[in-house]
């Protein structure tokens, strides 16, 4: 009944989905349909705190309903809504009145406020988004549009030459929608939603609410009469209008995201990331194959070949004379254990999430798919945790699993909870929509300790009860003591730092990348892929390549060394934010900027756990391999 319970409720956090476009295609057989304008939170790169539409004075529809959310959708913040803004299949409409609202004085300061802090509204019509284009004028009077992601709340400007500057409101609006007719079944769907936005300070000379004809536009064209635009300030009228036209395009339903996944410039700006990259991993490359095949091939080969003679099996140097103590459990084992474990979780989570989005699974026109998936993979990896953490744990001949088991369950995500659970208690002080519901909170609980935890404890039984990783050579009894060299502490701090250097450059891009396009879903999972490749070759030849170096100064604690040197690039990844914060940003309350760092933090040391973890597998495999080519006695 239990199990039952928990995969009723799985099944309701997971993204609804058809297709990789996310939905079936809705024909509208008429031109009578009726097209319903949804409109979801308010966001703000400059806050990092999303709000509801209806927090601002804009027009209220008579009934609001709220659309059903899947986790991910929740976790954005997202609050999708119905709207005023009706629309008919084929109908034109040009001065279309909405509704007027009188700014009071609270009202006033909010939009004022919403448009200091650069405040978009996000649209959404047939589940595509709006993409919105401003028109502008040359020296020489030609328009033309101007594309960008969102649309503004509102702009600052000047009225008129010399005066003061002011905060005007986007009130009206002209929704351009592209449709696709199907020449056999005469049937027309969506393929495109354009919202082109207006600031417009309207006139009337009677109030009849829809009926109301406006001084400043006509409802036969597109014409608007008025210049001066709509000033936001206590006691003003603001009437909200808008026109709709529609417009046939060649474009075909399963490819009307195409305009939006496409990103022009910003491909090229992938690709030379790439090869930048993969420039990089190449000299390495050379390097790893120059120590490999000219060294320490031939070092194996001649030691194995004249080891005829004890006295010559005594002339040992360099990574061959600590033998004897490579493979002795390192101090605080447990903990390595775990975190080898954790990385182990996160680096499968990464993996089939990519995977998952190169398939196609992953729709863009599912919002919040990418957090939903990579929620759920990260509670059933956890049987890939729990069993490398316990089969690393017993080939240090301990015996307690369980104790190691709850280690792993909860150590790693009570981090991660309780930084989420503080920065969720700051978003809720601001009445942010982003502060997630008891609910939702109560349910991602439900699933740590429901499905995560006892998955973790499975694989740990299982991996406990494997026969135990077999050591290539013996471990002496009595440790054998590190050579004292100058300056080695230094040496060790300047290893861990630069080991960290490349693995953040083979990912930098693609982490610039995600970062600008959390909000509209948009996500390049080719480039991401490559860059998770090179991210894990580069981690896995330059832990081995400082690793080998490490052995021939006859230091055999490469255990914890071989994790932190990787690791060391989320260190990297936090001091780049740290930049980006006072280069790129503008973020200027105290909430957002304890939310930009929180959330940095978090990515940061899941990035951490996971280059660690690839450099201490990497690491791992290469001390085994070359000491078990060796034939010691």
């Amino acid at each position: 009944m239990g199990s039952l319970f928990f995969f009723i409720l799985l099944l309701s956090l997971v993204p609804r989905s058809h297709s990789f476009y996310g939905d079936v295609a809705q024909d509208f057989k008429n031109k009578e349909d009726t097209l319903e304008v949804k409109v979801n939170k308010l966001s703000s790169i400059k806050t990092l705190l999303p709000y509801d539409y209806y927090s601002l004075g804009y027009c209220k529809p008579p009934v609001i309903t709220n659309s059903a959310l899947s986790l991910g959708e929740v976790l954005r913040g997202d609050r999708i809504k119905n709207s005023i803004y009706t629309l008919k299949m084929g109908e034109a409409e040009y001065c279309k009145v909405a509704c007027r609202v009188k700014l009071d004085a609270n009202s006033a300061k909010k939009f004022k406020e919403k448009i200091d802090d650069q405040y978009v509204v996000n649209m959404i019509l047939d589940n595509l988004p709006a993409a919105v284009t401003f028109e502008a004028s040359d020296w020489n009077g030609n328009k033309s549009k101007i594309p960008v992601t969102s649309l503004p709340v509102g702009r600052k400007g000047y009225a008129t030459e010399g005066s003061e500057e002011r905060h005007f409101i986007y009130n009206h609006l002209r929704f351009n929608v592209m449709y696709h007719e199907d020449p056999e079944t005469k049937f027309s769907r969506i393929v495109g939603f354009e919202i082109t936005p207006y600031s417009v300070n309207h006139e009337y000379n009677k109030w009849e609410n829809e009926k109301t004809e406006l001084v400043t536009c006509t409802p036969n064209s597109d014409l608007l009469i008025s210049n001066l635009p709509q000033e936001v300030d206590t006691d003003k009228e603001v009437v909200f209008t808008y026109d709709v036209v529609f417009e046939s395009s060649d474009v075909k339903w399963e490819s009307r995201w195409d305009s939006y996944l496409s990103k022009g410039a910003g491909n090229q700006i992938h690709w030379l990331s790439m090869f930048n990259s993969l420039w990089t991993l190449l000299l390495l490359s050379g390097v790893v194959a120059m120590v490999m095949v000219r060294t320490l091939y031939k070092d194996i080969n001649s030691y194995n070949q004249s080891l005829e003679t004890e006295d010559e099996a005594q002339e040992l140097t360099g990574w061959k004379i600590v033998h004897g103590d490579v493979f002795r459990p390192p101090q605080n084992a447990n903990l390595l254990c775990v975190c080898v474990g954790n990385g182990v979780q996160v680096f499968g989570m990464m993996l089939i999430t990519i995977i998952f989005g190169l398939l196609g699974f992953l729709s863009p026109l599912n919002r919040g798919g990418l957090i939903t998936a990579m929620v759920i993979l990260w509670m059933f990896m956890g049987l890939f945790a729990g069993y490398s953490s316990a089969r690393l744990y017993k080939m240090f001949k301990r015996t307690q699993w369980k104790k190691i088991a709850l280690k792993t369950a909860f150590m790693f995500p009570a981090t991660f909870f309780v930084i989420f659970f503080v920065l969720n208690a700051f978003i809720w002080e601001e009445k942010s929509s982003g502060a997630v519901p008891f609910g939702t909170m109560f349910s991602l609980l439900l699933l740590w300790f429901g499905i995560s935890a006892p998955l973790v404890f499975l694989g740990s039984y299982f991996g406990f009860k494997r026969s135990p990783i077999d050591d290539p050579v013996k471990t002496n009894e009595i440790p054998r003591q590190i050579p004292e060299r100058p300056w080695h502490n230094i040496k060790l701090l300047l290893s861990m730092l630069f080991g960290g250097i490349l693995p953040l450059n083979a990912v930098l891009t693609e982490f610039l990348s995600i970062w600008t396009s959390i909000w509209p879903d948009q996500y390049s999972f080719g480039f991401l892929f490559m860059a998770f490749v090179i991210l894990l070759v580069t981690c896995s030849e330059m832990a081995i390549l400082l690793c080998y170096f490490q052995l021939r100064t006859q230091d055999y604690n490469w255990w914890w060394r071989a994790y932190l040197t990787i690791g060391s690039s989320g260190l990297y990844m936090f001091s780049y934010s740290i930049f980006y914060f006072f280069t790129d940003m503008e973020i200027e309350k105290f909430v957002s900027v304890i939310l930009y760092f929180g959330y940095m933090l978090m990515g940061s040391f899941a990035f951490f756990v996971l280059t660690g973890t690839i450099g201490f597998g990497a690491c791992f495999w290469f001390v085994r391999k070359i000491y078990s080519s060796v034939k010691f006695d």
